[in-house]
């Protein structure tokens, strides 16, 4: 009990100070104090200049000020030592709420690493091998047709060359629609099957069986999410675990990935960033989307592979740090040294060039890019270096070379219309990172 007259506690004496800092410590809520997510050193202890760091300081404020996003958090390691992370601007529309290191973004296609991960896991305990077909595992798949000519109504198909494996699926050469030229009918076709309105895995790889390739298998590298789909369903056969049973068992609760899941814990949902679009009079706006509307609900009908996972940068980068390390993290080992070095490896080299269709010198291994011309991708990096985006511009890189993890969490979907928007800053963030280094 609490004596404010004599400000004695338990019969010991403590200063007015004392006792209003103890007030105002038991007010606050537990998480308001974000935990260090990895063993904190100085910037220079670790070969970075806390000078050129408040660069990147203040180019973040910058770009988060009342012209700019509304918030983000920024984070880097070097040889596993948290050596930076900062919170810039505002959870909120209406910016008034600060925000925090720990606040929660819509990751998307960081997603994809994650599942890569776990479909290694079950390639490192010979339950499947990357060049198994996917008619080995789901249902439909046996007889991949290939979408050659007609349209949508009067589509003219051949069977393939050969079979969809695993390794397909993971490194987008599937030949699945993606958008590219010569795709339109295709993709047309799989929008009227519609696949991502699946009440579940089950229902989306069902729906899949039935959409033709627009290309053979191996024959061209085409950014697509339905091919993680797939892979997330096959891990739930595999496994005998749901998709969200596996991850939160084999991968989170491992590497204490507390704030990572489909959706947010409705107690912490008030730490779940605002998700903002601008809208045609060129001002920020809330998107569209039952998670924007209802920041911290499910992202999809169904436990996404390819792009539904929420988490934090500090619950990213141990994740990250993971990879970096060769599988490894505290103790727990979730992969093996020889399969992180092969998810970051090129795996393109069927194609000439051995590029994804986003840049002539990244490739893509197995979850992510690799960069594979450090000199032709026009901003500082290293050979090697590995890494992906989400969509809500989230972003993160692993640098073996370097011993380095950046990670960059915004939460803003680009117009793709040529309409006004934010400036990508991506490029910025990560220029910014690599001149600090020493």
């Amino acid at each position: 009990m609490i004596d404010i007259r004599g400000s004695k506690v338990h019969g010991n004496m403590v200063s007015f100070k004392m006792l209003a800092t103890v007030l105002l410590w038991i007010a606050l809520p537990w998480a308001a104090v974000a935990t260090s997510p990895l063993p904190a050193s100085s910037p220079e202890s670790q070969g970075v200049s806390p000078a050129r760091l408040q660069r990147l300081h203040d180019y973040m404020r910058q770009a988060t000020d009342a012209k700019g996003y509304l918030g983000g958090v920024s984070l880097v390691l070097r040889n596993g030592r948290l050596v930076d992370w900062q919170a810039y601007g505002y959870r909120d529309l209406g910016r008034s709420d600060p925000m925090r290191k720990d606040a929660i973004f819509r990751i998307y296609s960081m997603t994809k690493t994650v599942t890569s991960v776990a479909v290694m896991m079950l390639v490192e305990e010979g339950r499947i091998t990357l060049e198994d077909p996917v008619s080995r595992y789901l249902p439909g798949f046996d007889h991949p047709q290939v979408l050659v000519g007609g349209t949508a109504d009067a589509p003219k198909l051949r069977p393939a060359d050969k079979p969809v494996t695993l390794h397909a699926l993971l490194t987008h050469t599937a030949g699945y629609p993606a958008g590219l030229n010569g795709d339109l009918q295709a993709v047309k076709l799989m929008e009227r099957i519609d696949p991502h309105g699946a009440t579940d895995l089950r229902d989306f790889a069902e729906r899949m069986s039935h959409v033709p390739l627009a290309a053979d298998p191996g024959t061209r590298f085409g950014y697509d999410g339905a091919s993680l789909e797939l892979m997330a369903r096959v891990v739930e056969v595999v496994s005998g675990q749901t998709f969200d049973r596996f991850l939160q068992q084999r991968i989170f609760d491992p590497l204490r990935m507390r704030d990572t899941g489909f959706s947010v814990p409705p107690a912490q949902r008030s730490r779940v960033v605002d998700i903002t679009t601008m809208d045609k009079d060129g001002r920020l706006a809330i998107a569209d989307g039952p998670s924007a509307a209802h920041p911290g609900q499910p992202l999809n009908a169904y436990t996404s592979g390819a792009g539904g996972l929420y988490s934090t940068a500090g619950d990213y980068a141990r994740f990250a740090q993971m990879l970096l390390d060769g599988g490894t993290l505290d103790g727990h080992r979730l992969l093996g040294r020889k399969t992180v070095e092969l998810m970051m490896r090129n795996h393109l080299g069927m194609l000439d060039p051995p590029v994804t269709q986003f840049s002539d010198a990244e490739g893509f291994g197995i979850g992510g890019y690799v960069v594979i011309d450090a000199a032709g991708r026009g901003q500082l990096g290293s050979l090697g270096q590995f890494g992906w985006t989400g969509a809500a511009s989230t972003y993160y890189t692993i640098d073996p070379h370097e011993h380095l993890v950046a990670i960059l969490m915004l939460q803003h979907l680009p117009r793709d219309d040529g309409g006004k928007d934010l400036p990508r800053i991506s490029r910025n963030f990560y220029d910014l990172v690599y001149q600090a280094l020493q």
